[in-house]
């Protein structure tokens, strides 16, 4: 089949490499130049495993391409998906969604024959009846179906998670449109894939719904965590205890310093935003995003108090800025909070992250970036795992001790054993456990 992405970022670039690694022919149309120019001499805007290669692949093969010209292949596409961003808007936490609107009157104008229009950006319930409504306004002749069809791609596992994902989910309101997303994705049947059909609004809810439930999860631990420190109690065994219930389950229920990311933050707040519009306000996800922030927040806290309780004139040393591993996503990372907290008690902050040191440096100021762990810790007065990234877990206590003035370790995402920390000499400060 024949595919239009609209949006070259994290979604349509994963979405349309998969989709051609599929089978399609699959163009991405992007209005950035610098990026398009960037894809087409296979440099990828985005850090996401597996992708360049993936790209390249389906490029050689002639599946995929990239365009600025919605109308070089909108007209002959079977569907053409919108996978523009949805960023909070400014002052009041809905969904800015004039990207999309903008994307469904471009695809109006250009659009010949019967053509599945897809959002897969992820949009408030009764956003698909809107764009439909705009590209009818725009051009009454027009046949077409308006599908949601979410994503659920995880950064670091975008490429497994699309083509092996838990489910699909397809939003339809006529057997026409079915008919082409089930082509679509014909080849996750033979890996006896659930897809889900439903309405448009119920599709549009259930994304937002599964974000806010997983953000829940981690927000539940994270409060369970604060009360074990207070009662002397271990959060990964209460997480294991727990989530051995097969009612429960043991996924997102890691203990840390807050949620980030694209999308459960924006996410959350876009579902409070549209209850409380139609006066269904979801108490729950109003307190989830309210002691995410705080946490956040909170967690410089943790450092000065293992320092003594001053941080005027000591050195930082950071591991981690991003969101979560595998990614360069800085998009509301708890290092946005953490950092300029500790700037703000007098420290001097210095810090790696394997990948997202270049989008760190365009949102925090005065740091000073390093080539590498170790480098991070000369001389530096403690250090604060921030991010778990694979190559913070197995440091050389020993030679970290050496390089450090004085040998203290605050894991926000306890990935060490605090017993053995202690035993080889080093004052070790985790989340909900114990020392």
């Amino acid at each position: 089949m024949r595919v239009t992405m609209i949006g070259a970022g994290y979604v349509g670039l994963v979405s349309g490499a998969c989709f051609a690694d599929f089978g399609h022919e699959v163009v991405c149309v992007d209005k950035d130049e610098r990026k398009i120019r960037k894809l087409e001499a296979g440099v990828m805007p985005i850090y996401e495993p597996g992708l360049e290669s993936l790209v390249a692949e389906n490029v050689k093969a002639g599946r995929l391409s990239f365009s600025l010209d919605l109308a070089a292949s909108a007209p002959s596409a079977d569907a053409v998906f919108i996978a523009v961003g949805t960023p909070s808007r400014r002052g009041d936490g809905f969904a800015d969604l004039s990207y999309v609107y903008q994307a469904a009157e471009e695809i109006a104008q250009v659009i010949d024959g019967y053509t599945v229009v897809v959002t897969k950006s992820t949009v408030p319930v009764g956003t698909g009846a809107e764009v439909e409504e705009i590209i009818r306004k725009t051009n009454s002749a027009a046949d077409f179906s308006v599908v949601s069809n979410p994503e659920f791609l995880r950064e670091g596992a975008a490429i497994n998670d699309f083509k092996r994902p838990d489910r699909v989910v397809v939003g339809a309101e006529d057997e026409r449109a079915q008919k082409v997303m089930r082509e679509l994705y014909r080849p996750l049947f033979i890996n006896e894939t659930p897809i889900v059909f439903t309405n448009r609004a119920t599709s549009e809810l259930i994304k937002y719904a599964a974000n806010a439930f997983l953000a829940t999860k981690i927000t539940f631990i994270n409060e369970m965590s604060d009360l074990c420190e207070k009662v002397g109690a271990n959060v990964q065994e209460v997480a294991r205890g727990i989530g051995l219930d097969g009612r429960i389950g043991a996924k997102f229920l890691h203990a840390g310093p807050g949620y980030g990311g694209s999308c459960f933050p924006k996410d959350t707040l876009a579902l409070v935003r549209t209850a409380q519009t139609h006066d269904a306000p979801t108490k729950i996800v109003e307190a989830v995003v309210d002691i995410n922030d705080a946490r956040k927040k909170s967690m410089a806290d943790r450092v000065i108090a293992a320092c003594g309780g001053s941080l005027e004139g000591k050195t930082i040393a950071a591991l981690g800025l991003t969101f979560k591993p595998n990614t360069d996503d800085m998009r509301d990372s708890p290092s946005l909070d953490i950092v300029p907290a500790l700037q703000k008690a007098g420290a001097k902050v210095r810090a790696f992250d394997p990948a997202g040191m270049d989008e760190a440096a365009e949102l925090l100021s005065d740091i000073e970036y390093t080539e590498g762990p170790y480098q991070t810790l000369e001389g530096a007065d403690a250090v604060v795992i921030i991010t778990e990234w694979d190559e913070f877990r197995a440091l050389d206590v020993d030679r970290m001790k050496s390089l450090l003035k004085a040998p203290i370790m605050v894991d926000l995402r306890n990935i060490y054993d605090p017993q053995e920390m202690v035993e080889k000499g080093v004052e070790y400060h985790s989340i909900g456990r114990p020392a």
